[in-house]
C-alpha cells in the first residue's frame, strides 16, 4: 500500500519488536556490522538495517513470545534456530538470516499454517493486505503437501457438519470475526492485554483446537470495547474491518488528527481513491503511540451522515421554514442583519462564540472577527465553560494556563492521582497508557463522587477510592494537604529553591489548622479520615507522583480553587518540572487546549495576554490595521442575560451547541430566542439552531487542512482527506462572512493563518506547518527560548518566576439539597458517545448507549420504588427531565449520575445557573433533585420535541 504524506517512513514500518534503551552493542547481521541498544531483539537490529525476517506472531507493538517459530535464524556459537523476536542483541554476536537450513525450515512451518487455512485469497478482504500471505511468498511456499483432512475452514466435511468449524462473528458493527482464517499466533490476545488493557479476549482449547474467545456468545456481548487494537494486531482476514470487506483495501495514506477528544490521537486515513476506508492510529503519533479507542477508529461515518446540511439556508423568523439558498445569499443576509443591529443597538450587541472541535486557525479567524471587524470583545468558547478554571488556576499558580507534561510521561509515574476524571470513558487512550503502568506497579488514587473502571485495571497495584460528596473536592484535597504539612512530608528542598517562601509559609500556618483535618471533614466529604490519611501518605512519598484531573474539578462553584488547590499539593512535594509528575488536566474536546490558546475568552487575547495589556493590543492592532477595544467583554452567560434585557442581538456561533451543552436549558432558550440574527455555522441541524436564522453548513475534520493542539500542548497537523462536502472548510466560511461585513481579507490556505499566529503569540513564534510535517508534531511554548518545543513545563524554574502557594478554604456551594431535593445530581461522559452526540449519535456507536440514563443507588432506589428500567422523573430548582433508570453501587447513597449526550433527555435543563468564582464556569456537577417514578415524558420535553420539529422544516426547491 502506497504511503502519502508519512514524515518518517520507519514511523510506518513495523520493526517486529519493541525498541529498547540501553548501552551500544555490537553484532553482525549477514555480515553487516550493526550497533544498536543493550536488549535489542536479533529481529529489531536486522530490520533496522533494512533485513527483513520473516514474522507472523511478532510486532512492534507488542512483547515477543516466539510462538511462530517463522522468524528462526543461525547465530555463530548457539546451538539450534533460535526464534529472532526473543533473541536478545550481545556484544559480537555473528547472525545469519538466510541460510539453505532456514529456507527449509521456514517453509515447513508456513505449510503447518497453510495446511489448515482456507486458500481464498482472490476473494478474501484481506487481499493484498495478509500478512500470512505475503509471508508466503517471503519463504518462497508454492505448495502444499499435506493431505487435506481435519480442519478448521470447511463448514461441512464429507456431507456433515465439521465439529472444528467456528462461524463468522458479524455481531460487532464495526469489524467482524472469522475463527477459519485464524492462525491463533496470539497478536489479538496480546494487543488487548497489553495495548488496551482490557483482557477480553483469551485463547480457549489446546492444540489444534485452540482458538480465539471472547468469553461471551459473541464480540457485541462482549468486555470489547471495540479500541481496534486485536484488528490492527491481526496478521489475517480472522478480524478485518467490515469497511474494508464493503470498499476493498486501500491504496494510499493521509496522516492526520482525531477530532474527538483531547488525547490528540495521530490516525493515517487510508483511501481508496476519494473514499475513506479506515482510519488506522498511527504508530508515529506521540499522543496515542499507534493506539486508539472506538470513536476515533471507528466513528468517523457522520461525515457522509444524510442529516448533514450542505446548503446554507436562512429565514426570517424561527417559527418559518429553512430556505435553501446560495452561499452569497446567505452571507448578504447575515451580514446585513448583524450591521443593522450594529448600527442601532451599537457595536457590542453582537458576539461570537469559537468552537473546540475546530482547528487552531478557524478558532484564531473567529475571535479575530469578533475583535477586528465587529470590533467588539463579546467572544467565548465552551472550553470556558468546561476548563477556564484550569487557565486561572495553573496561572496564577505556575504562571501559564496549561498542562504541565506529555503523555510519555506516565510511563515514570509511580503514583497516579485521579481526581474529576474518568479516562477510560473520556479519554480512552491515555487510559489504556495509564492502566499498563498500574499493572507495572504503579499506585493509584481516584477521587470521585462514581467508583470509575479505572480502579478495575485488572493486576493493577495499590489503589484507593476517595468517593467524595458532590462538591467537596476542594475540603478533600486541603485535608490531603494538612496531613502532608502536619506530618512532615512536604519536600523542603523543593520548596525552598522553587516556591515564594512568604506564600509558603502564610499557606502553611492556614492548612495546619484543626479545621481542615481530615477527622474534620470526614461528616462533609463522605470520606473517612483514615482514606484521606493513607491517600495523602502515600502521594507524598511516591518517588514520582502525578495528578489527572477532569471536569469534575473545573465545573464546580470553586473549580478554579481546586485548580489551587492541586497546584499546592504538587509543589509542596516537589512533583513538577520532570518526567512521571506534574498538573496534568484531561481536556475533553479535540481542541480546548487551542481555543483558549487562540484567545477565545472575552478579556484575553491569543496567548493569554488581557486585552487591557497595553503592548499585547498594540501587536495585534499593527497585524490588523485596526484600534482594539481594551474592555473586556461579555462570556456567554452574561450575552444571554443581555439578549432576555434587549441588549444583545446578535451572535455568530461556530461548531458549538450551547443549547444542548451549556447549564439551565431554559435560559439558554430564552436567551437565543430573544435574539433578532442567530447565525449557526455547523454540520447538523443542532439543538442551537432550532432558534436560529441563518445556517452555513460545516466541514468536518477529513475535509480540512490545520492544526490541534491536544491536552499536552501538542500542536499537531490536521490534514484534508477529502473535498468539503459543503464546497467550503470552515476558516473559509468566516473569512467569506468576515468579508461580508467589509473586512477585506485575503487567506488562501491555513498555513497563511498560523504564521500570523506565530507572529503576534509568543509561545507559537516558532511554529510552522513546514515543521509540523517534517517532525509530526510539537509541544508549545515553541519559541526561541524552546526551539524543539517543550515537552515538560517548570524544568528549571515556574513561568511566574516562584511558585505561588494560595489559600484554599472551602466554600460550600449555593446549591443544597433539603427535603424537596434531597440528592445530589452529577453528570459526565460514557466511552462510546462524545459530549452532544452530534458526531457519535450517527455512528454505529449507538448501539453501545442508545439513551441517557440516570444512575442511582439500590437503597435511594428502594425508597422510591424504582426498579432497573423504570422510568423516572428528574427535577431540580430549574427544570425536569425523564430517563431511564440504572441501579447501581457505582454512586453512594445520595448521588445520581447522568450523561449528557442525547437531545431527548435534555440533562441540562436540570442543572442550574450556579458558576465558578473566578471563571463563570458552570457549575454542572452539583444540582440539588429529586428522583421519583413517571410516567412519560416531561411537559418541557414534550415542548421541545414540538418545537424541534418544527424547526427542521425546510421548504421544498422551486
Amino acid at each position: 500500500m502506497k504511503d502519502f504524506i508519512i514524515p518518517d517512513a520507519n514511523w510506518s514500518k513495523d520493526m517486529g519488536t519493541p525498541a529498547r534503551k540501553g548501552a551500544p552493542v555490537h553484532l553482525t547481521i549477514d555480515g553487516m556490522a550493526i550497533t544498536v541498544p543493550a536488549g535489542t531483539s536479533v529481529m529489531r537490529a536486522a530490520a533496522e538495517a533494512g533485513i527483513t525476517i520473516p514474522k507472523l506472531c511478532a510486532t512492534d507493538s507488542l512483547e515477543p513470545i516466539g510462538s511462530c517459530r517463522l522468524c528462526m535464524v543461525e547465530i555463530e556459537g548457539m546451538r539450534g534456530t533460535p526464534a529472532s523476536c526473543t533473541t536478545p542483541v550481545t556484544e559480537g554476536m555473528q547472525v545469519r538470516t538466510q541460510t539453505e537450513q532456514l529456507a527449509t525450515l521456514r517453509r515447513g512451518v508456513m505449510e503447518l499454517y497453510i495446511s489448515d487455512h482456507p486458500l481464498d485469497c482472490l476473494t478474501c478482504a484481506a487481499n493484498g493486505d495478509c500478512e500470512l500471505q505475503d509471508m508466503a511468498g517471503a519463504v518462497g511456499l508454492r505448495e502444499v503437501r499435506y493431505t487435506p483432512g481435519e480442519n478448521h475452514f470447511e463448514a461441512r466435511q464429507n456431507g456433515e457438519a465439521n465439529p472444528c468449524y467456528i462461524p463468522k462473528d458479524v455481531s460487532n458493527p464495526y469489524f467482524s470475526y472469522d475463527p477459519a482464517k485464524c492462525i491463533v499466533c496470539m497478536r489479538c490476545v496480546r494487543a488487548c492485554e497489553e495495548v488496551q488493557g482490557t483482557f477480553a479476549l483469551t485463547i480457549e482449547g489446546r492444540g489444534f483446537d485452540a482458538r480465539i474467545s471472547t468469553g461471551a456468545s459473541d464480540f457485541l456481548s462482549s468486555d470489547c470495547v471495540s479500541c481496534g487494537a486485536c484488528v490492527q494486531a491481526c496478521p489475517t482476514a480472522t478480524l478485518v474491518e467490515k469497511s474494508v470487506e464493503e470498499i476493498g483495501t486501500p491504496e494510499r495514506s493521509i496522516v492526520t488528527t482525531c477530532a474527538y477528544c483531547g488525547v490528540g490521537c495521530s490516525f493515517e486515513a487510508q483511501m481508496r481513491g476519494d473514499t475513506l476506508v479506515r482510519m488506522v492510529p498511527w504508530k508515529g503519533g506521540e499522543a496515542n503511540r499507534g493506539h486508539s479507542c472506538v470513536k476515533g477508529r471507528f466513528a468517523w461515518g457522520y461525515a457522509t451522515h444524510q442529516d448533514r446540511i450542505l446548503n446554507p439556508m436562512i429565514r426570517d423568523s424561527i417559527d418559518q421554514p429553512w430556505r435553501e439558498v446560495g452561499w452569497q445569499e446567505a452571507l448578504d443576509f447575515a451580514s446585513g442583519r448583524l450591521k443593522a443591529i450594529q448600527a442601532k443597538h451599537g457595536k457590542d450587541s453582537v458576539g461570537v462564540i469559537t468552537s473546540s472541535r475546530c482547528t487552531n486557525e478557524e478558532t484564531f479567524l473567529v475571535q479575530k472577527l469578533a475583535r477586528a471587524v465587529f470590533g467588539t470583545n463579546n467572544t467565548d468558547t465552551c472550553a470556558r465553560v468546561c476548563h477556564s478554571p484550569t487557565g486561572y488556576g495553573l496561572k496564577q499558580t505556575f504562571g501559564t494556563s496549561a498542562g504541565t507534561q506529555n503523555f510519555d510521561s506516565v510511563e515514570q509515574t509511580d503514583l497516579a492521582l485521579v481526581i474529576g476524571a474518568n479516562p477510560t470513558d473520556g479519554h480512552p487512550v491515555f487510559a489504556s497508557r495509564l492502566r499498563k503502568r498500574l499493572r507495572a506497579g504503579a499506585k493509584l488514587i481516584v477521587v470521585d463522587p462514581r467508583r470509575i473502571d479505572l480502579l478495575e485495571t485488572p493486576h493493577m497495584g495499590d489503589g484507593w477510592h476517595l468517593p467524595l460528596r458532590p462538591g467537596t473536592n476542594v475540603a478533600v484535597l486541603t485535608a490531603m494537604a494538612h496531613v502532608i504539612v502536619t506530618e512532615g512530608l512536604t519536600d523542603d528542598t523543593f520548596i525552598a529553591e522553587r516556591c515564594d517562601l512568604d506564600e509558603w509559609a502564610d499557606y502553611a500556618e492556614f492548612v495546619r489548622s484543626p479545621d481542615y483535618a481530615p477527622e474534620a471533614v470526614e461528616a462533609l466529604t463522605g470520606v473517612s479520615a483514615a482514606t484521606i490519611r493513607e491517600a495523602a501518605r502515600a502521594y507524598a512519598a511516591a518517588p514520582n507522583a502525578a495528578i489527572y484531573y477532569g471536569l469534575g474539578v473545573t465545573e464546580h462553584s470553586q473549580g478554579s480553587t481546586t485548580v489551587i488547590a492541586i497546584a499546592n499539593l504538587a509543589m509542596m512535594t516537589g512533583n513538577i518540572g520532570r518526567e512521571g509528575v506534574g498538573v496534568n488536566p484531561l481536556r475533553g474536546q479535540n481542541n480546548v487546549q487551542g481555543s483558549c490558546d487562540m484567545g477565545s475568552f472575552p478579556h484575553e487575547l491569543p496567548g493569554y495576554r488581557h486585552v487591557s495589556d497595553d503592548t499585547a493590543r498594540a501587536i495585534f492592532e499593527k497585524a490588523w490595521g485596526v484600534t482594539l477595544d481594551p474592555e473586556p467583554g461579555l462570556r456567554i452567560p452574561n450575552m444571554l442575560d443581555a439578549a432576555v434585557s434587549g441588549a444583545f442581538k446578535g451572535i455568530y456561533i461556530q461548531g458549538e451547541d450551547i443549547l444542548q451543552s451549556d447549564p439551565d436549558t431554559r435560559h439558554v432558550s430564552a436567551g437565543l430566542a430573544a435574539m433578532e440574527c442567530v447565525i449557526v455555522h455547523d454540520l447538523f441541524l443542532n439543538e442551537t439552531a432550532n432558534y436560529a436564522h441563518v445556517f452555513l453548513p460545516g466541514s468536518t475534520f477529513l475535509e480540512k487542512d490545520g492544526t490541534f493542539t491536544n491536552a499536552e500542548r501538542r500542536i499537531n497537523m490536521v490534514r484534508r482527506v477529502m473535498a468539503p462536502k459543503n464546497g467550503y472548510a470552515d476558516w473559509e466560511v468566516t473569512q467569506m462572512l468576515a468579508n461580508a461585513m467589509g473586512a477585506g481579507w485575503t487567506y488562501s490556505h491555513p498555513r497563511e493563518v498560523m504564521a500570523e499566529i506565530a507572529a503576534t503569540t509568543p509561545g507559537f513564534a516558532n511554529v510552522t506547518y513546514e515543521m509540523l510535517d517534517a517532525r509530526g508534531s510539537v509541544q508549545w511554548p515553541c519559541n526561541d527560548a524552546a526551539p524543539e518545543g517543550s515537552p515538560i513545563m517548570h524544568v528549571d524554574g515556574f513561568v511566574r518566576g516562584k511558585g505561588r502557594f494560595i489559600r484554599t478554604a472551602y466554600v460550600p456551594t449555593d446549591e443544597r439539597t433539603g427535603p424537596r431535593f434531597p440528592l445530589l445530581l452529577t453528570t459526565g461522559r460514557t466511552l462510546s458517545q462524545y459530549n452532544v452526540g452530534a458526531q457519535t449519535r450517527r455512528t454505529a456507536n449507538s448501539v453501545w448507549h442508545e439513551e441517557d440514563r440516570l444512575e442511582i443507588h439500590p437503597h435511594d432506589a428502594e425508597v422510591r420504588g424504582i426498579k432497573e428500567d423504570d422510568w423516572v422523573r428528574l427535577a431540580s430548582r430549574a427544570g425536569e427531565t425523564t430517563l431511564r433508570a440504572t441501579i447501581t453501587d457505582r454512586v453512594s447513597p445520595g448521588v445520581v449520575y447522568t450523561t449528557f449526550h442525547h437531545p431527548n433527555t435534555q440533562a441540562n435543563v436540570v442543572t442550574t445557573d450556579n458558576s465558578d468564582w473566578a471563571t463563570n464556569c458552570p457549575e454542572y456537577k452539583v444540582t440539588a433533585v429529586q428522583v421519583g417514578m413517571s410516567n412519560g415524558p416531561s411537559d418541557w420535553q414534550e415542548d421541545y420535541a414540538a418545537l424541534s420539529e418544527a424547526s427542521r422544516r425546510i421548504e421544498a426547491a422551486e
